[in-house]
């Protein structure tokens, strides 16, 4: 494990390079393997095409595709050189690439061939240059006039990467993380947990998301670790045989992976025939079955996982009941965008149930505006992983911060006596009861989201009261009860009503529901698996 913070990824980078020249470092699963020297050779070739195309010091690099090892490859290549990189989500849609694009002032594009038709071709005629992530090809560009190479020393403050958010509440901001702001929160997180050389980690996550980017990313590649890409989606079924046999020891994660698991594979094993059931409701009884599903489930995870990560959303407190008391090795973090990501959390050894774990080292947070009574108010934040602010966004920048310079994070929590932080909800979604309660609907729809084929939710105020948008699994309801339509329908009018009841007996007074509305289509989600809910309002 390297124990140091670099001052810029230029110096990460050679570092790495130079000690563990002949390690893996990124692969995609049955596919091609790089060695950290292999890799720099693919990170020289980038270069060499930027050069080549006239880009200098300061010029935004946009990269649009999947997870491959070109990814880091084509990062690296930028900024190492001093250029900026702009990661765009997969799963923006054309209009919101061509909107970043142009709001990013990009010079060039790295572009996967999978990812390619989203690109207006008047747009790409635009830049200087269009490479292929998959081959480095060159799609589109002018060989700009040789011009003598000069290396930039990179000041620690400069700009390294510009993140545009898919926000559950607005459209895409550019957040500007420095090369600061990176290498610190890589080595903050090294107090959470240690990476060696010999860890691997599969990657599940799309690489412009912030989370994956810098703990799936720069994390293990400062400490000599190797990254496994899957090139399908990261369902059960794809995922189970890669553990096996990549046999992985670190895994992050967004709480719907883990969720699906537990709801799809292992609660109907406790759940499944009425003695069971009733069995299950004791608590020795639950928490015997957990530990033995947890030893299962850690063996279809290849038997030699020590960290399993958790973070984008909050996880189900139902399922973190589940892996606590089964024993699992995994941890929740809780961060933003704006934050490089993480902000609180802990390793295995130090979980607290329904918490997100104590502050990170080197950063400080605090509640303001606390409730009297429950001492809940909105989490800010201050450390050196605190964005520069947001692109050409002034107005912006200056809302998310507080008069006195810490940083907004619109999320609602308090500290327990032990200093672990609890995240209640975000400020905004928060809704205020009519005897002036704080109602809290991720809370309500965790509940909503534990019963049976229910697959997502999302609760809100309808004429002043509470409401629920719910969307059922009817490919399960399906093939336990039908194909027809008529059958369908009537069986999901059914679940309506018992979930309402379902509901209300299991939540305080004033955070029942008056009704349950059936979503007919899935909820549309960031890539961190979060309804965008501003569409719902």
């Amino acid at each position: 494990m390297i124990d140091k913070t670099y001052a810029t990824l230029k110096e990460m980078y050679d570092s790495s390079v130079a000690l563990f020249s002949t390690r893996p470092a990124f692969s995609t699963f049955q596919q091609e393997q790089l060695t950290y020297a292999a890799f720099a050779e693919r990170v020289e070739a980038f270069a060499a095409i930027y050069k080549q195309y006239g880009l200098k010091n300061g010029d935004k690099i946009a990269l649009l595709s999947q997870n491959m090892p070109n990814w880091p490859a084509a990062y690296f290549a930028a900024v190492t050189a001093g250029m900026v990189i702009v990661p765009i989500l997969p799963d923006f849609s054309a209009a919101e690439v061509d909107h970043i694009l142009r709001h990013s002032d990009a010079r060039a594009l790295v572009v996967s061939t999978k990812q390619y038709p989203k690109i207006a071709p008047e747009l790409a005629e635009t830049l200087s240059v269009v490479i292929c992530a998959d081959d480095l090809s060159v799609l589109h560009g002018v060989v700009a006039p040789a011009v003598l190479w000069q290396e930039q020393t990179i000041d620690p403050e400069e700009l390294a990467v510009i993140i545009y958010t898919s926000g559950t509440t607005s459209s895409p901001k550019g957040v500007m993380l420095s090369h600061r702001n990176l290498c610190t929160q890589v080595a903050m997180l090294l107090d959470i947990q240690d990476v060696q050389e010999w860890d691997i980690f599969v990657s599940l996550l799309p690489l412009s998301h912030t989370y994956e980017c810098t703990l799936g990313m720069l994390l293990p590649f400062q400490n000599g670790a190797s990254v496994v890409y899957i090139s399908k989606a990261p369902t059960a079924k794809v995922l189970l045989p890669i553990f096996q046999a990549v046999r992985p020891t670190i895994v992050l994660s967004v709480p719907l992976i883990i969720e699906k698991i537990y709801r799809n594979s292992i609660r109907p094993q406790f759940t499944s025939r009425p003695w069971m059931a009733k069995a299950y409701e004791l608590m020795p009884v639950r928490k015997v079955l957990h530990r033995v599903a947890g030893k299962k489930l850690y063996a279809l995870f290849g038997g030699r996982l020590r960290f399993f990560g958790v973070g984008g959303a909050k996880l189900d407190p139902i399922v973190e009941r589940f892996l606590y008391e089964a024993k699992f090795p995994y941890a929740i973090g809780y961060g933003l965008t704006e934050t490089a990501p993480l902000l609180a959390g802990s390793p295995p050894s130090r979980v607290g149930l329904g918490t997100t774990g104590p502050t990170l080292k080197g950063v400080t947070l605090r509640i303001d505006n606390p409730h009297p009574a429950s001492g809940e108010g909105e989490i800010v934040a201050q450390g050196p992983n605190v964005m520069m602010g947001y692109y050409k966004n002034p107005e912006a920048t200056a809302e998310a911060f507080t008069a006195d310079g810490w940083f907004r994070t619109k999320d609602l929590g308090h500290f327990d006596r032990d200093g672990y932080l609890t995240i209640r909800g975000r400020l905004g979604n928060m809704i205020l009861g009519a005897s002036g309660e704080n109602i809290y609907p991720e809370e309500i729809e965790h509940v909503i989201n534990s019963y049976s084929y229910v697959t997502d939710s999302l609760v809100k105020v309808e004429k002043g009261r509470l409401v629920a948008l719910v969307e059922f699994n009817r490919e399960e309801l399906a093939k336990q009860y039908g194909v027809w339509k008529e059958e369908l329908e009537a069986k999901i009018e059914q679940l309506r009503e018992e979930l309402l009841c379902y509901v209300n007996a299991r939540v305080n007074r004033f955070s029942r529901l008056s009704y349950v509305y059936v979503q007919g289509q899935a909820f549309e989600k960031t890539p961190t698996h979060k309804i965008k809910r501003f569409l719902y309002h």
